[in-house]
Parts: C-alpha cells; sequence; structure tokens
C-alpha cells in the first residue's frame, strides 16, 4: 500500500491550472524527485498536500488517512514534513532550540505542566532537547558542539539549509518533503546534500519526495522521477528513461526533441 496516493487533484487560481487532474502515489521506502521547468506546479503541490492550500479536487491519502480539510499542524503530526524553497527558520533561535521545536509535535506535557515546570514536563523538555542533538549529529561536524548555542542566524547559508532539513526530520515525520534543498550551494555542499538524501532513507527510514532543479542530484539520489508541466504529470519512470523522454525534453527545451537548434 503506497504512504502517499493522489487521485485528480486540482487547484487553479484565477483561469491558471497550477495543478490539473494530477494522479500520483509513493510508496514507503522511496526516493521520488519532482522535477519540472519554472512554473510547473512542484511548490503548489507541496503546498496543497501539506495543508497550506487548499486543492479544489482531489483526494489526497497519507498513511491511510483522508488529509481534505486538516491544518498544517495536524498533517504534520500525521508524519508529513517538509522543507521549504526559500529557508523558513527562526533566526533568533538556536540551532538546537529550531530542531525542538519540530519535535514539540511529539510531546505531551502540554501548557499546564510548561507553566508549572512539572517533574514529567522537565523529564519531556530534556528527551527533547537529546532527540534534537542527536538529529543534528546527522549532519557531521556541521551543526554540532558550540553551534547548538548559536542562533540560527548566525549560520552560513548552507547550514541553515541542513537546520531546515534537521528541523523537519525533528517531528520524527514518515515523510520528508525537501523543496530544492541544494538551491543556492556550490558544487561541493551540493555533493554532500545529495549523499545526505540517501541517508534519510538507508540509515534513518524516511520516505522522501523532492523538488530539485539539479539534474545530478535528481539521478545521484531517485528511485523515480515525476514530471510536471502546467501543473499536469507528463512523465514517471526511472531517471534515465525520463530524461530521454520527448515531451520531458520539449518542456524543458521548448521545442520537440527531433527538431533543430
Amino acid at each position: 500500500m503506497a504512504l502517499l496516493e493522489i487521485s485528480s487533484l486540482s487547484k487553479a487560481f484565477g483561469g491558471l491550472h497550477a495543478i490539473d487532474k494530477l494522479d500520483l502515489h509513493v510508496d514507503r521506502g522511496e526516493i521520488v524527485s519532482v522535477i519540472g521547468p519554472n512554473g510547473a506546479g512542484k511548490t503548489t503541490f507541496f503546498n496543497v498536500i501539506t495543508g497550506m492550500i487548499t486543492p479544489d479536487e482531489g483526494e489526497i491519502i497519507f498513511d491511510g488517512a483522508d488529509l481534505a480539510g486538516l491544518r498544517p499542524n495536524q498533517i504534520l503530526a500525521l508524519g508529513m514534513a517538509r522543507t521549504f524553497q526559500n529557508v523558513r527558520l527562526f533566526p533568533n533561535m538556536t540551532v538546537r532550540e529550531n530542531v525542538m521545536v519540530g519535535r514539540h509535535t511529539r510531546t505531551k506535557a502540554g501548557v499546564f505542566g510548561a507553566i508549572l515546570r512539572t517533574p514529567a514536563f522537565r523529564a519531556e523538555e530534556e528527551e527533547t532537547k537529546r532527540k534534537a542533538e542527536e538529529t543534528l549529529s546527522f549532519f557531521g561536524t556541521r551543526l554540532v558542539g558550540y553551534r547548538f548555542d548559536q542562533p540560527a542566524l548566525n549560520l552560513s547559508y548552507a547550514n541553515r539549509r541542513r537546520l531546515e532539513i534537521a528541523r523537519a526530520m525533528g517531528s520524527d515525520p514518515q515523510l520528508l518533503l525537501l523543496d530544492e534543498p541544494t538551491a543556492g550551494m556550490n558544487p561541493r555542499e551540493t555533493l554532500e546534500i545529495t549523499g545526505l538524501i540517501g541517508k534519510l532513507r538507508d540509515e534513518k527510514g524516511f520516505t522522501v519526495v523532492l523538488i530539485e532543479h539539479d539534474m545530478r542530484v535528481v539521478k545521484g539520489v531517485s528511485d523515480r522521477v515525476i514530471v510536471l508541466d502546467h501543473g499536469s504529470k507528463i512523465a514517471e519512470g526511472p531517471y534515465d528513461e525520463v530524461a530521454q523522454n520527448p515531451d520531458v525534453i520539449e518542456a524543458y527545451l521548448g521545442r520537440p526533441a527531433t527538431g533543430t537548434a
């Protein structure tokens, strides 16, 4: 059974169909890349399935639950976490606190315990802190040690992107949605993140869906590639197969694959 199953999903803004009767699925343990030219509807797709935008029609089933009408925090609690194309951290919070925020979706002490700082709350807070540090250690030396207590705003751009992934991991999701995780990175940083995406599945057990423009990343990590154009799926399959698809080439180049320059 698919972890995520989407049927006839549509979203229009005025007369523009950002998502048009989209059908797709993601199986447990897969790494699936969603690609397409600018304006293809990729980020809108993420926004719709995470509850940030209400679809016009269609069905979104995640781990057997219907996501229709659910708020983003409810979807997060069910086990779907995401990053954003433009990094959205809490800049004045420390590196550790940013990940602890994600972890608090799994805590149980509640507001009463927080106000009174009950023993149960303090124990849970210590466990949340420990889990956050464990998550940050996944990124090697980049976000550990003195950086635990460093404000997020002091991090380099690449480390802010790593921290956003860590925050999403902190909520213990089943499915990670990564929106252009290597955007703005140099080749060395891109190669490192490509390796980390594979480890997210192989070592941490996450199912991963990513939006990515760098085809080296897509080729390096994907079990399956889904190509969108004008909100519709135009191709799906292994990277090598999709890369040779005439419809995909035309969508990217703006001309038929057999045409002349």
